[in-house]
């Protein structure tokens, strides 16, 4: 496992958060249910890769 590699995917994590965010909301705000779903589907993803990413670091 190389190194380094738990942290990219936390930061990969934090980067799909952050989009499912802007897209939850701004779909909330335009009254888009599917661009709402599409955040809320980037959310749960970002949340996998931060899990993913703790996991990895642990394992060092």
């Amino acid at each position: 496992m190389s190194k380094g590699k738990g942290y990219s995917d936390k930061v990969k994590g934090a980067v799909s958060k952050a989009k499912g965010e802007i897209k939850d909301q701004v779909g909330n705000a335009a009254d888009n249910k599917r661009m709402q779903n599409e955040g809320k589907k980037d959310k749960l993803k970002g949340t996998a890769q931060n899990a993913s990413g703790d996991h990895k670091n642990r394992e060092r």
